[in-house]
């Protein structure tokens, strides 16, 4: 106990000769093990003491840590970002006096013990991970959250990192049920389970190889329950469902909306998944740190997609593949890169070639453009993000004095702190821009000529405001000319027509009272003509 005391009273002096690091808006956190090293795995024993006195309030390296003062066990965590990243992530666990799992409600997220410590590196913008499982929390069932720190390792100043909540099964994380050893028959063998695509570094898990879709076959890893928990029963159980699913999205009425993939998944969390990875063109969205979870049939029968992870090579950050470019579809990975070993699984892209899905797709994509994905939302999230480190981020930079320096894989390199911020700012405006021209194509529905009915126009008569009703082929142009009562042309509108099938248009005028004639157009063959009354 005395020799920490030394090292903590000495460790401002030995910052300052790093950074000049003294206090942060942000939460200060001093992890000390003892001279060990820090390994892959197993965890190591170390103290960690956490100053935070809140919102608006300036934290000290001198203050008292009145937050968490107490033992952790620590690792390394990560594949590419351990590999490729000077900057290391870490797993953490909270522990108690004995050594065990403790739960406790770090930096105000709901008790656990598992947490992640995200380092970003390549991502200069320092937001990209934080930004995307902010826009998860708002549509899907449950994202991590997660909390800016300013770290310190063994008196060594670290710079800006995320604590993260790792995704494990908990009634405050994926929701599902706990599947105990002697759970093996009937309704409790069903779930839950949590299914993991990536590559196979890190923690063993259980898994297999999909006999179906190759190239393109999936290896699925079982990340719950865990390999030393789990049982043979279970494990059986739970891959011979998917290869049952596999087997339905092979065969020639996968899209049968009673017997098809609607009788295993939970296809709305599926359209939000892909919303997710669209919307941040994830270079990895689909095929790498996906998530599949299940609970027990008589909670929900349906197998989730979710929840989403690992960001920080989206949003344009990736120079490969097409990452870089804020047009495409992310879901369109294995014709940008055929010969990438880790494919998108086939049946994603069974799923994206039905119709029925893809109209689901853009109509939950326009329903989140009117509310929680309107410009106003994002833009107010990434303005707040960038507030949070805007103090922080300089001695990050200092620590870390990469921001001319091109990291794998940048594909906006160099300049300012500012420059970065604005480079992701632009990629998403752009990209938004280009997701919504693209889903209005998406899914154009099917022309029926025997529904066709001539235009017509209601009410009638009216007040100046009225609707035009009226059947046209996706990609027409629809044409509308109003003339008076002496055929003086007072109004000409154009509208395209993205959708096959019955169509509305709202047309406001302040138009006098009288009688008005009008001629509607589609690609420039009048369909009929006729005349509306304006009357107060």
């Amino acid at each position: 106990m005395k020799r920490f005391l030394i090292a903590l009273f000495l460790l401002p002096f030995v910052l300052r000769a790093q950074v000049n690091f003294q206090s942060s808006n942000l939460p200060i956190v001093l992890i000390e093990t003892d001279g060990q090293d820090i390994p892959n795995e197993p965890k190591i024993t170390a103290t960690m003491r956490i100053i935070d006195k809140g919102p608006g309030e300036t934290n000290f390296l001198t203050d008292t840590p009145n937050h968490y003062d107490g033992l952790i066990g620590i690792e390394l965590r990560g594949s590419s970002s351990l590999d490729l990243s000077d900057k290391k992530p870490y797993s953490v666990e909270t522990r108690n006096a004995a050594g065990e799992d403790l739960d406790f409600p770090l930096l105000g997220m709901p008790a656990e013990s598992d947490w992640v410590f995200m380092a970003p590196f390549s991502d200069k913008s320092l937001v990209r991970d934080v930004l995307t499982l902010e826009l998860a929390r708002r549509i899907m069932p449950w994202a991590s959250r997660t909390r800016f720190v300013e770290l310190v390792l063994n008196g060594n100043y670290q710079g800006i990192y995320i604590v993260v909540e790792k995704i494990k099964r908990d009634n405050n994380r994926v929701d599902i049920s706990k599947l105990e050893p002697e759970d093996v028959a009937g309704d409790d063998l069903t779930g839950g389970y949590i299914l993991k695509l990536d590559k196979t570094s890190g923690s063993p898990s259980e898994g297999w190889q999909s006999p179906y879709g190759a190239p393109f076959s999936p290896y699925y890893q079982i990340e719950y329950p865990k390999l030393e928990d789990i049982t043979p029963e279970q494990s059986d159980y739970i891959r011979n469902w998917v290869t049952d699913f596999e087997a339905t999205m092979v065969s020639p009425d996968y899209d049968d909306p009673i017997t098809g993939y609607a009788k295993y998944l939970d296809v709305e969390s599926f359209v939000d998944f892909a919303i997710i990875n669209e919307i941040t063109k994830n270079v990895d969205g689909y095929r790498l740190s996906s998530y599949l979870y299940k609970d027990k049939d008589s909670e929900n029968p349906l197998l989730r997609a979710g929840p989403v992870w690992d960001f920080n090579i989206a949003l344009g950050n990736a120079n490969y593949c097409g990452g870089d470019l804020y047009y495409g579809w992310a879901k369109d990975f294995n014709n940008q890169c055929p010969s990438d070993f880790w494919g998108i699984p086939y049946w994603w892209n069974r799923l994206w070639d039905t119709p029925s899905f893809r109209a689901k797709v853009q109509t939950r994509w326009f329903e989140l453009r009117a509310g929680a994905f309107s410009n106003t939302a994002i833009n107010g999230v990434v303005d707040s993000l960038f507030d949070v480190v805007s103090e922080a981020q300089v001695r990050n930079f200092q620590r870390w004095p990469i921001l001319n320096q091109w990291i794998w894989p940048n594909a906006y390199c160099c300049g300012s702190y500012q420059q970065h911020a604005n480079y992701l700012e632009t990629w998403l405006g752009d990209r938004i821009i280009w997701l919504d021209g693209s889903m209005t194509t998406l899914y154009v529905g099917e022309y029926i000529p025997a529904e066709y009915f001539p235009p017509a126009v209601y009410p009638n008569p009216n007040d100046g405001n009225m609707t035009f009703k009226y059947y046209a082929r996706h990609g027409g142009l629809i044409q509308i000319e109003i003339f008076d009562a002496i055929g003086r042309q007072t109004d000409y509108v154009e509208s395209s027509v993205f959708y096959n099938g019955t169509h509305t248009y709202k047309y406001q005028a302040p138009l006098a009272q009288g009688v008005y004639y009008y001629t509607f157009r589609i690609d420039g063959k009048q369909e009929t003509s006729g005349k509306f009354v304006v009357q107060p």
